[in-house]
């Protein structure tokens, strides 16, 4: 058995790579090992892990860390600071407190390898202490758009992640990114992709959320409601379906922005296809949707590896996606034979936002996307050697190789 400690900056959930340090938490407990959790959150979150895991949360909104927890996006799906709205009192204070935690937790806990989430400000901290254990950065993509974009801590940060123990990478192209953004060896990254709940995300009838029987057309989204994920482009491409009048769209999510939001639902009550809007869902919930639905959409402008698809795949959707780097090879060389149709990303006037001008294509390709989509019988995939179990172990070996 392991002692193993996890690290994010940020919430351990509503996002992607909370979701990510969550699951992997619960595996590597219902593997046996005993886990240490420290994450930022807010003053009166709560959150609830495996039993027994070791729960050290960094609060802020408080005396100690006056300000909402840091986002790694600039748009988060609840309140956050900016990481390039940080002053040098407000980083300051964001290293004691998490210094503070790690302390607490390395005296009490005496973890073997800690796994800590973004390869940036926390996690290149936290490997610069020299503590004597394997620290492994795990990547999510969103800390290469920061650091390309926030000249934030750049030199530290690039220092810092070069003494990590290893890298987690998603696919193939952000290995690539993360030699060249960090200067890092080849050697120090490793291509281990993500994971799924396989108990929650797999081939069932529907339940409550959604009836696919009661439905003609039916697609899904799951992320931030934002024009960054490409919602807006979506609901103009199912808008210009055959019949979209019998088009059901549903976009399950939380937002960043309450202005944008609310610009995107009053397109959607002038739209004549059925648009849904369930807020933030729970993971069964979110399988419900997917069983129900005919297709799951993600026509997002900027993503690491993304985890929905998975998910989805998982319950048996067909799948539309941009075409972002990294996506279709890691997916041929994992599940070959998903019912997946990639969508060429229109051109972008910097990271994740696109040339408006090119916009009206996009839609058009994502539009017969779509409807190819609908109109294909789905296939089975298996996606089951993608579970968070899975992934657990191939991490658990790459930091402790005689574990």
């Amino acid at each position: 058995m392991s002692k193993i400690l996890l690290m994010s900056a940020q919430k351990p959930d509503n996002t992607g790579s909370g979701v990510f340090l969550k699951e992997l938490a619960a595996a590597f407990r219902a593997a046996g090992h005993a886990v240490a959790v420290v994450a930022g959150v807010a003053a009166e979150d709560e959150f609830a892990f495996p039993d027994d895991t070791r729960w050290r949360p960094v609060r802020f909104q408080t005396q100690e860390l006056p300000f909402p927890v840091v986002g790694m996006s600039d748009e988060m799906p609840y309140r956050a600071t900016r990481y390039r709205d940080l002053t040098p009192d407000m980083l300051e204070r964001f290293y004691a407190a998490f210094d503070a935690a790690l302390d607490e937790v390395l005296a009490q806990f005496q973890p073997d390898v800690i796994f800590s989430n973004h390869l940036y400000v926390l996690t290149a901290h936290v490997a610069g202490r020299d503590l004597g254990i394997p620290i492994v950065g795990m990547c999510h993509g969103s800390e290469i758009r920061q650091i390309r974009k926030n000249p934030l801590e750049r030199a530290t940060i690039r220092a810092g992640v070069g003494k990590l123990s290893a890298i987690m990478a998603l696919h193939g192209v952000q290995k690539a990114d993360i030699i060249a953004e960090y200067g890092v060896p080849a050697a120090l990254v490793h291509v281990t992709g993500t994971g799924y709940n396989s108990a929650v995300f797999h081939t069932k009838a529907a339940t409550t959320l959604l009836s696919r029987e009661s439905r003609g057309r039916t697609i899904v989204f799951a992320g931030k409601i934002t024009g960054a994920k490409g919602v807006s482009s979506l609901v103009r491409a199912a808008d210009s379906l055959i019949a979209p009048e019998a088009v059901e769209l549903t976009l399950a999510g939380g937002y960043s922005t309450k202005a944008e939001y609310d610009a995107i639902v009053e397109q959607a009550q002038s739209s004549c296809c059925s648009v849904r809007f369930p807020g933030r869902l729970t993971q069964w919930q979110l399988a419900d949707a997917y069983r129900a639905a005919d297709v799951f959409a993600l026509p997002s402008f900027y993503e690491g590896l993304p985890l929905v698809v998975i998910e989805a795949l998982a319950c048996g959707c067909k799948v539309v996606v941009t075409d972002l780097p990294g996506i279709r090879p890691w997916l041929e060389a994992n599940v070959p034979d998903a019912p997946v149709w990639f969508v060429e990303p229109p051109a972008m006037r910097n990271v994740d936002e696109p040339q408006p001008d090119a916009l009206p294509a996009f839609e058009k390709r994502l539009a017969d996307a779509l409807a190819d989509a609908l109109e294909t019988p789905c296939v089975a995939c298996d996606v089951t050697g993608l579970s968070w179990d899975a992934l657990a172990r191939r991490a658990l070996e790459l930091a402790l190789p005689r574990s």
